[in-house]
């Protein structure tokens, strides 16, 4: 039995009910031909990412077709439908940036225009690296004070340990733990946690000034600074929680930043020594 992740399955439910079906629910399954396919795929283009996604999922469910006997053997009608390039979009955020965040972020607790748990969750998300499904779905029993550390019994890559730092510690010892909601990050609904982030980040991000950074980008934006700190990438995988070094490797570039910034000072001091 295939376990998929509640994330997972509700992304699954969407695409063929809000993109797939009101462009092919006319078709029998055996009359959908690579044209069928090839169209909802270009009309889709201004979403290059979820297009293809679409495109997956209809393989797999014409490859289950195949199998079960309702479409000939090597009709895939995906089968000569090409992708559309994905360009990984990775921001890190410059240190005037960075401050200009924590500004908004002070403002907005001390003037009380935020919720208080989403103010919380953003730092966490800043000083942990976690994913936000992560700091979402965090409950007080994965929280470790003692251990300095987060036990996650589900992520994107399974259960893991995030070991975390003392910014993470002060967070969280100043959020206010509910009786009756077992969540770290609580909803407006009893016993509920907060489900959307993205209302709250987008009117402090526009406070701001950083419009165009992403919730995402500061887990970039975490790993960029632990390059800059001179961590190696393995240790920066075990950071991040990464099980494929090659997702890690996408940082490697940034190394090259506090060498360079090394080799200048060291040429600096020595040219001074010339005269």
């Amino acid at each position: 039995m295939i376990r998929v992740r509640p994330g997972t399955t509700k992304e699954h439910r969407r695409n063929p009910e809000c993109l797939i079906l009101p462009g092919l629910d006319r078709l029998a399954v055996t009359e959908i031909t690579g044209n069928d396919v090839a169209k909802l795929h270009h009309d889709l283009r201004f979403a290059p990412i979820q297009a293809n996604r679409c495109l997956q999922f209809l393989s797999k469910a014409f490859n289950l077709a195949e199998v079960w006997g309702l479409r000939p053997d090597g009709t895939n009608p995906c089968r000569h439908v090409k992708k559309y390039p994905e360009k990984k979009w990775e921001r890190y955020l410059s240190p005037a940036k960075f401050a200009a965040l924590g500004e908004a972020l002070s403002r907005a607790e001390s003037e009380d225009i935020e919720d208080e748990y989403a103010i919380a969750a953003t730092r966490l998300l800043i000083f942990t690296g976690c994913r936000l499904s992560e700091i979402m779905t965090l409950k007080w029993d994965h929280v470790d004070f003692e251990g300095m550390a987060l036990h996650l019994p589900e992520s994107k890559t399974g259960a893991k340990t995030v070991h975390i730092g003392a910014p993470a510690i002060e967070v969280l010892s100043r959020i206010e733990r509910l009786d009756d909601n077992p969540w770290v990050i609580t909803g407006k609904n009893r016993g509920a946690h907060l489900t959307d982030l993205q209302p709250p980040w987008r009117r402090i991000r526009k406070r701001a000034g950083i419009e165009d950074v992403r919730i995402h980008d500061l887990r970039h934006t975490f790993a960029s600074t632990a390059v800059a700190a001179g961590q190696g990438l393995p240790m920066i995988g075990k950071l991040l929680g990464h099980t494929q070094v090659q997702t890690t490797a996408r940082y490697a570039h940034l190394a090259a930043d506090p060498v360079k910034l090394a080799a200048n000072a060291v040429a600096g001091s020595l040219r001074d020594a010339l005269g």
